[in-house]
């Protein structure tokens, strides 16, 4: 048979492949909701941070934000012609605060990014475009290392008025959308613009929907605000839950 007399549109596909680097901690385990949150024609590149034996703490968002490591996973992305390259890690790229977050993004341009996200960048670029000042804040972390979410939100400009942490040293993905949703609804606050849940290893993405229609107000989460930034800078509208977000795309 000839090809030609062939009627199957498939055959003018694939669908041409936009890609986004992504430079995940080493415990990532949260691949599935990563892919929720992209359309069909984009693909996502993984590369993990070297693996660290210590417990989720101020000294391990310290060690998977070695620049050096970043710059490293970013030259192994960059063969499949990363559009954008995201570090996806909350307290990676907030620890040691706004100057910090800045100097990561340059260390993976410098290594050959087109350009460069972090997810506490995404949540800076957010907070702007939602005019917000005041947030509350839930984190899987312990109080240490949510006192320096806490310090970074100061530095943009915006108060914290209310929070909550579940003390985890591991195992975050294991954490049940029950409790993820009892404890975001008891860390709001009245006087609270936003809500925004840190960690990209705490899965959020079927909360997100029936949580804001409850409160009434933007809950913004890690890998949702990571993947709406990269998005953005592939003119390309958000996927998945959030009514804010949507409006701003």
């Amino acid at each position: 048979m000839d090809f030609a007399a062939l009627d199957f549109p498939a055959f003018e596909g694939p669908l041409a492949q936009r890609g986004i680097g992504v430079i995940a901690p080493f415990d990532l385990a949260l691949e599935r909701e990563l892919w929720r949150w992209v359309p069909m024609e984009v693909s996502l590149h993984l590369a993990r941070t070297p693996y660290e034996p210590v417990p989720v703490s101020m000294e391990m968002a310290h060690l998977v934000s070695n620049a050096q490591h970043l710059a490293a996973a970013t030259r192994d992305v960059l063969h499949v012609e990363p559009e954008v390259v995201a570090y996806l890690c909350t307290s990676g790229s907030f620890v040691s605060g706004v100057d910090a977050e800045r100097s990561l993004r340059k260390a993976i341009c410098d290594a050959g990014a087109p350009t460069a996200v972090t997810t506490s960048g995404a949540l800076a670029e957010v907070l702007v475009d939602l005019n917000l000042d005041k947030v509350s804040v839930l984190t899987p972390y312990d109080a240490d290392l949510t006192g320096k979410l806490h310090e970074f939100l100061e530095e943009l400009g915006v108060h914290t008025v209310s929070s909550d942490h579940l003390g985890l040293g591991g195992g975050i993905w294991k954490v049940s959308y029950r409790t993820i949703a009892e404890r975001i609804l008891a860390a709001n606050h009245d006087d609270a613009e936003a809500i925004f849940v840190s960690c990209t290893n705490l899965p959020t993405y079927d909360v997100i929907d029936p949580l804001e229609a409850a409160l009434g107000k933007p809950v913004l989460t890690a890998n949702q605000l990571t993947m709406w930034a990269c998005l953005k800078r592939m003119r390309l509208p958000i996927v998945g839950p959030g009514k804010w977000l949507r409006e701003i795309s």
